[in-house]
C-alpha cells in the first residue's frame, strides 16, 4: 500500500480537482476550517451554511453579584425575555431580518437571523428577585445580585500527625 503526498490547495493541479477524493477531501477541509472559526454555529451539514444564531456570552462572578455579558447587535431589547427559574437564567428572543431583499441573488451572505434560546446555570447565592439587565450598542449586560445569607465559608483543613 502506497502513501498519497498531501498536496496544499496551492499544489492542486485543475485535473486533481475533478476526482471524487479530492472533491471531499475539499468539503472536509471547508467543514474544518468553519468549524475552527465558529465552533458553535448550527450548520447545515448537507448545504453547509448556518441556519441559527445564538448570542455570545461573558459570564463573571464576585462576592457580591453574577454578570452575564450577551452580543446581540440587530435585536430590539423589545425582542428579548430575560427569566430566572429553577437555578437558571434563560436568555431567549429574536433577530429579525431588517432588510427584504426579495428577487436578489447574494453571492455572499453571512448575516444570521432567527430566534435563540441560551440558558445559564447560576449559583445556589443568586437571589432571582435582584436581576437587572441594560442594553447598549449591541450588548446586553444582566446583573444578579447575590443573597447576603448565604456568604462563602472558607474551610480550614486540618492535619493530622
Amino acid at each position: 500500500m502506497g502513501l498519497i503526498p498531501w498536496k496544499g490547495k496551492e499544489q492542486q493541479g485543475s485535473e486533481e480537482l475533478a476526482s471524487p477524493l479530492s472533491v471531499l477531501r475539499s468539503e472536509m477541509d471547508r467543514l474544518r476550517d468553519s468549524f475552527f472559526r465558529d465552533p458553535f454555529a448550527v450548520l447545515d451539514w448537507r448545504s453547509g451554511s448556518r441556519r441559527d444564531w445564538s448570542p455570545a456570552l461573558d459570564i463573571a462572578e464576585t462576592d457580591k453579584e453574577v454578570t452575564v455579558r450577551a452580543e446581540i447587535p440587530g435585536v430590539d431589547p423589545e425582542d428579548l425575555e430575560i427569566t430566572v427559574s429553577g437555578g437558571q437564567l434563560v436568555l431567549s428572543g429574536e433577530k429579525k431580518e431588517s432588510i427584504q431583499q426579495s428577487g436578489k441573488d447574494f453571492f455572499h451572505m453571512e448575516t444570521r437571523y432567527g430566534s435563540f434560546r441560551r440558558s445559564v446555570p447560576l449559583p445556589e447565592a443568586v437571589d432571582p428577585q435582584q436581576v437587572e439587565a441594560e442594553c447598549a450598542n449591541g450588548v446586553l449586560v444582566i446583573r444578579l445580585k447575590k443573597s447576603a445569607s448565604s456568604p462563602p465559608k472558607k474551610i480550614e483543613v486540618k492535619v493530622r500527625q
